[in-house]
């Protein structure tokens, strides 16, 4: 499904205009990455899933191509964790 299909969707449940989901989907989508990057806090939907930050160490690595090591800098990434209850409802519906 894409963020196209998730506002026609959205659009034909609540019968609100195809432009007005489209401005609440990017607001919501801008909102979580906002969340994630400058403020560095975690977002919990109850009953959904929580998008985290992820810290990733720094390690070395080797490019064998050229038989050398590399170091890559620690880093952090943005993460899905369903919730429970949804992790339950798709292994139902299995």
């Amino acid at each position: 499904m894409t963020k196209a299909d998730i506002i026609a969707e959205v659009s034909e449940q609540t019968g609100m205009s195809k432009k007005e989901v489209s401005a609440v989907v990017e607001s919501f989508m801008d909102c979580v990455k906002l969340s994630l990057l400058e403020r560095k806090e975690n977002v919990y939907l109850r009953g959904f899933g929580s998008f985290v930050i992820k810290h990733r160490a720094e390690k070395t690595a080797r490019n064998i191509s050229k038989n050398t090591t590399i170091t890559i800098a620690a880093h952090d990434l943005p993460s899905f964790k369903p919730a429970k209850n949804f992790i339950d409802d798709m292994k139902k519906s299995c």
